[in-house]
């Protein structure tokens, strides 16, 4: 068993944890935290990395707040700003066509809660690579919890540092490998092949 948190379209490290765990566990009694992949994910654009953020609001105005009262805020466009993106980004890839109706699902539907969200955004992945593992939720927090705990992969700003194989991406001509980008970016680049690199990657926490 290993703890994670919810995130948007979660970074590759996250995803080699999860495919190396045998039950994953959803964190969600933490509170909301900036700077983080809870409301973030960074994909490949024509100028380099490129962060898309889901603008936020929270039911409390006072006090800790907790991730899962997380609003997301939809008076802005952000869905279809980032669908944008990641077909001016992906297009071309090898495999974006192959996601791309599954994708819009996603980006057609209305949120209220961020959480919700992220757990929907976890389910297109897990499908797309045909990953069996289910989940459950936490009931209560735990600074120790007595399971491995990957929470740490959630932080976007000064986070953990995963090393891993580098892979064609699109605009590595230009750029250079950019690495622990969304697994979408390896998604769309890879395709099949992104478990085999999911598997060589050492998420081990030190």
């Amino acid at each position: 068993m290993s703890l994670f948190i919810p995130t948007y379209f979660a970074p590759i490290s996250q995803y080699s944890a999860i495919y190396q765990t045998e039950a994953v566990i959803f964190e969600m009694e933490d509170n909301y935290q900036k700077q983080t992949y809870r409301n973030r994910c960074y994909i490949y654009g024509a100028n380099g990395k490129l962060a898309l953020n889901i603008p936020v609001k929270h039911k409390t105005k006072q006090g800790r707040k907790k991730t899962k009262d997380t609003l997301v805020e939809n008076n802005f466009p952000w869905q279809q700003q980032h669908y944008k993106s990641l077909q001016s980004a992906y297009r071309s890839s090898p495999f974006f066509e192959f996601f791309e109706e599954d994708l819009l699902k996603i980006f057609n539907k209305k949120y209220t809660f961020l959480q919700d969200l992220n757990i929907d955004t976890h389910l297109f992945v897990t499908d797309a690579l045909q990953m069996d593992q289910s989940f459950s939720k936490t009931t209560s927090y735990e600074v120790t919890p007595n399971i491995t705990d990957y929470r740490a992969l959630a932080i976007a700003k000064k986070g953990v540092e995963i090393e891993m194989d580098a892979y064609i991406q699109m605009f590595d001509d230009k750029y250079g490998f950019i690495p622990n980008l969304s697994i979408l970016d390896l998604l769309f680049m890879e395709g099949p092949n992104t478990i085999s690199f999911l598997e060589k990657i050492d998420v081990n926490l030190r």
